[in-house]
């Protein structure tokens, strides 16, 4: 079995998470700038078996789209080009970054470690992940 990756994409910086080898765990790996997203997804998946791709659904609270959607709506059609062999599924994303500032403060992290808006991406995609691990238990 491989990993699930997944991606809390911004226009400057995006978080990526992934699971460990049995589905189990979400953690977060790292943030790349999104300018280097996707060369860095084709070098990741070519050295380490991931058998799908989550990303974020932005989603206002009236249930629409945001308008980062846009973004990635252009961002999913070079992800499958670039990788068709795995499949990419959505997953709602409303509140992680705001979860994952309130985990920061949680865990005890200072003022100043908080303000690090690439650990917050990073974080927000380990919520997400989480989320799609625990909606996909059967």
């Amino acid at each position: 079995m491989g990993r699930i990756l997944a991606i809390d994409y911004g226009t400057k910086r995006t978080g990526l998470a992934v699971t460990d080898e049995m589905q189990i765990i979400a953690s977060g790996l790292t943030t790349v700038e999104t300018k280097e997203l996707l060369p860095f997804l084709i070098k990741y998946t070519s050295t380490e078996s991931v058998d799908k791709i989550v990303v974020g659904l932005p989603k206002q609270m009236d249930n629409t789209a945001s308008e980062s959607e846009v973004y990635i709506q252009k961002f999913l059609v070079q992800l499958t080009k670039a990788i068709p062999q795995i499949p990419v599924d959505r997953v709602d994303e409303r509140f992680t970054s705001k979860m994952a500032f309130q985990t920061m403060i949680d865990s005890g992290l200072k003022k100043k470690q908080r303000k690090n808006k690439a650990l917050v991406d990073e974080i927000s995609a380990t919520l997400i992940l989480q989320s799609y691990l625990s909606s996909n238990q059967f």
